[in-house]
């Protein structure tokens, strides 16, 4: 009997201890605390790649920890960035729509916020020649910036994120991979809004691909997010699946 304990708590430990404990990592904006998490895996891959993990609109929540948990698993370190700060943080979606939308409007401190949680997931032992950022809803806003910058990362992936950019801003030439994952029916993203983003990319010489999800609205990813579509965001659990095995292809390409 003892011998059936000790086989099983052996293989309850190998299957549930792929990751350090995430490590809430503090630094800073100017005066603005900034708080992230890193977790590690238990046995990184070759070349330490790393992946930078933009939350949506509410911040870090439940959704991007486990991201960052199944990534682990798979041997990839990551960072959730903290983007609003320790005391900024929204306590409902009027807040987060605020908040977000400010970022949104002021794209250098977006891109200054995602670049400081970079260098903290190269502080944290990330290779900082194998890194790819991804990002959700806001977060995939976010990632899209930080190819639009040219930020030094491999490539970026977006799931159901904002494609629209300001159209005085000028096109550059765009050098990391492009992975834009969007719901078919995404109400939040209007067909003009992905034209002139397509128009946009074959204008910056990206190497750049969207994947369009059937049935599939805003929030398509993130369990919490329920499943009526006629309230412009809802799980779906196809386009979740799918979506996540076009990530981890695009991954294993560029890094």
């Amino acid at each position: 009997m003892k011998t059936k304990f000790l086989i099983l708590a052996l293989l309850m430990q190998s299957t549930f201890a792929v990751f350090s404990q995430p490590k809430t990592v503090e630094y800073k904006d100017g005066n603005q605390i900034l708080s992230g998490l890193s977790i590690l895996p238990a046995k990184q891959l070759k070349n330490n790649p790393g992946v930078l993990i933009l939350p949506a609109w509410m911040g870090i929540q439940d959704h991007e920890k486990e991201v960052s948990y199944k990534l682990a698993d798979l041997g990839y370190q990551s960072f959730i960035a903290d983007i609003y700060g320790v005391d900024q943080r929204p306590n409902n979606s009027k807040e987060a729509g605020a908040k977000a939308g400010y970022f949104k409007k002021n794209i250098k401190e977006y891109q200054t916020r995602i670049q400081l949680a970079m260098e903290q997931l190269v502080k944290q032992g990330a290779n900082p020649d194998e890194i790819v950022v991804i990002g959700y809803c806001f977060g995939g806003t976010g990632a899209l910036e930080a190819a639009r910058a040219n930020m030094k990362v491999k490539g970026i992936v977006s799931f159901h994120g904002g494609l629209g950019r300001d159209e005085t801003r000028i096109i550059e030439n765009i050098i990391p991979k492009v992975l834009i994952l969007h719901g078919a029916d995404d109400k939040y993203v209007p067909k003009e809004e992905v034209e002139k983003f397509q128009d946009e990319m074959r204008t910056s010489g990206a190497d750049w691909q969207m994947v369009y999800y059937a049935n599939a609205v805003h929030s398509f990813a993130n369990k919490s997010a329920g499943s009526d579509n006629s309230k412009g965001a809802a799980y779906n659990e196809k386009a979740e699946k799918r979506s996540w095995e076009a990530m981890l292809n695009f991954l294993k390409e560029v890094l």
